[in-house]
């Protein structure tokens, strides 16, 4: 594989600019080696505006556009790709165009475990444009795949490994998301088969690819969901959370061998620590356990208060999205996975460095 360019820019288009590709946006216009040519948007609302505009930055002379011909036309060497729906028409236009593509969604993450005829099709578009594909982020991706192989090149042996992810909402004012989406504050926890199945797809496949590339013989995959109710009555930044009512949520998604976990992703959403269940509720970051010949607890905080968090927790899935473009635009045709590419070195920007 190639060595991404040491002093040309690489042509970059955002495609959406929502929560995650407003930051991805941002951090590629402040990339040293990143030129932003074009920003297509879903809304009219958005369309003809700055590029700056859209990430909170001076007006850059880049003007938003809802039309895939418009990007097409700028002919750029990648597209940063993060909208809510899969479009996957538009992905393989792209990619058979000569674009390649960094997705922070989880639809190519591994491609054996991608819908054959998505795979099929993305794989000839790759193989038409000479391009690649690669999904990243922080959760799954980093967490799961960048940082699980760097822990494992300390094994010789690995009996399992556990993925812990934790959340404090007690601070978090999103009192529609906690108690209408999330189901917080509600007297009967539920996870219905949609989430469930939603949840494995999203994290599933990312571990499967670990599994598969240090050689460990995984047979199947599961997803539980558990609930923690509130002990006493609690205020928190969205509400009211009473007695007896949902106050944390815990999902694992494992892989497993012969009936036992090997690999497993946990998340925990928790609004209080006053709970009827003995949780080992962490701070807000991950927690890796490694069970092998050398045994590692790894503990990850996000030191980010909580009135920065909104502002601050994007970047930790954009950013690694944007300092993966350089590899991916150097890769080798097709769908490009964390164990395809080397370690990803970002080219920083900061004080010195601008």
């Amino acid at each position: 594989m190639s060595e991404p360019k040491s002093t040309a820019a690489y042509r970059v288009v955002q495609w959406a600019t929502g929560n995650i590709g407003s930051r991805t946006l941002r951090a590629a216009v402040e990339h040293p080696r990143l030129d932003v040519v074009g920003v297509l948007v879903h809304s009219a609302a958005k369309s003809g505006r700055d590029a700056g505009e859209l990430c909170g930055l001076a007006p850059l002379g880049v003007r938003a556009t809802t039309d895939l011909d418009d990007v097409l036309a700028l002919k750029p060497d990648c597209v940063l790709y993060t909208p809510r729906e899969l479009d996957p028409d538009a992905v393989c236009t792209l990619l058979a165009a000569g674009i390649n593509i960094v997705a922070t969604r989880t639809d190519f993450h591994y491609p054996d475990a991608m819908e054959e005829p998505l795979r099929r099709s993305v794989e000839a578009a790759c193989d038409e444009g000479g391009t690649s594909i690669h999904s990243t982020g922080s959760s799954p991706g980093f967490v799961t795949e960048a940082l699980p192989f760097v822990l494992a090149s300390l094994q010789r042996r690995l009996d399992g490994l556990l993925i812990e992810e934790f959340a404090d909402l007690s601070r978090r004012d999103s009192p529609g998301l906690l108690f209408e989406v999330m189901g917080f504050g509600g007297r009967e926890g539920t996870f219905d088969e949609q989430r469930l199945a939603s949840l494995r797809a999203s994290f599933g496949p990312s571990l499967r690819l670990v599994a598969d590339t240090l050689g460990l013989p995984v047979e199947q995959t599961e997803v539980q969901g558990e609930f923690a109710y509130a002990r006493e009555r609690t205020s928190i930044a969205a509400g009211i959370l009473e007695a007896g009512t949902v106050a944390a949520q815990r999902i694992t998604i494992a892989w497993l061998t012969r009936g036992q976990p090997v690999l497993q992703f946990r998340a925990t959403w928790y609004c209080t620590t006053d709970l009827d269940r003995s949780w080992d509720l962490r701070d807000t970051g991950w927690r890796l356990t490694v069970d092998g010949d050398a045994p590692l607890d790894v503990t990850i905080r996000f030191p980010v208060a909580a009135e920065n968090a909104a502002a601050t927790y994007p970047s930790y899935t954009a950013n690694r999205a944007v300092n993966a473009v350089p590899w991916v635009c150097e890769a080798p045709a097709g769908i490009r996975t964390t164990a395809d590419l080397p370690q990803i070195v970002p080219l920083l920007t900061g004080p010195g460095l601008t």
